[in-house]
């Protein structure tokens, strides 16, 4: 039997945040406030490969915001990949805080499968 889950990934962990954008090879993210197309934001800025405004995270609402203009300002490519580097990271800044371990591989369509070996029976 199969179901349809939906996952919305709230960004509420600065470290997290951070981890992702060196995963990336990004500048450290900032806080701050952000000039946008149409006013400002005020959160954690990551600055996104030849995007023309930062993706501004909130923590304390987990929200995001960004222009990019329907990819006319910058790849959504680019955010779906922080995206997923951030669900990792938390993913195994968790598991590690509960003493678990962790492994990552990276699969051929992309995609990034996170083990996490919770102990063995004894």
């Amino acid at each position: 039997m199969s179901h349809i889950v939906e996952i919305k990934t709230e960004i509420r962990d600065g470290i997290a945040v951070s981890m992702a954008a060196r995963r990336m090879e990004l500048p450290e993210p900032e806080q701050g406030t952000f000039e946008m197309f149409a006013g400002t934001e005020t959160g954690l800025g990551v600055r996104l490969p030849d995007w023309r405004f930062p993706v501004v995270c909130n923590l304390q609402s987990g929200q995001i915001r960004f222009d990019n203009y329907g990819g006319r300002w910058g790849e959504q490519k680019h955010l779906d990949g922080f995206l997923q580097r951030y669900a990792v990271e938390k993913a195994k800044l968790e598991a590690r805080k509960q003493g678990y371990t962790t492994a990552e591989q990276l699969l051929d369509d992309g995609s990034i499968r996170v083990t996490i070996e919770v102990g063995g029976a004894a």
